[in-house]
């Protein structure tokens, strides 16, 4: 008879030792904020991307909107300045 055969039996240390690297791993990959921000960017360009060419007027109107934002923020900066 195998371990497998008896439910709640310890695992081989094979199965224990692959177990714990893919949690490790798991966990790693998590906690690495670097490689978590690159897929996020990479996952916004793509959404990005899928917008423009499924919806191309929305597209333009938050390209608009984020120009209008950037040039609002701007004039305040240098009217703050000019106080």
């Amino acid at each position: 008879m195998t371990v497998d055969q008896f439910p709640g039996a310890a695992p081989s240390p094979e199965q224990a030792r692959a177990e714990l690297v893919a949690t490790l791993n798991a966990i790693e990959d998590k906690l690495n904020v670097p490689k978590q921000m690159h897929r996020a960017k990479r996952r916004a360009i793509v959404r990005v991307a899928t917008v423009k060419v499924e919806r191309p007027a929305v597209f333009y109107a938050g390209v608009a909107g984020l120009a209008g934002a950037a040039g609002l923020a701007v004039w305040g900066i240098v009217r703050a300045i000019a106080r």
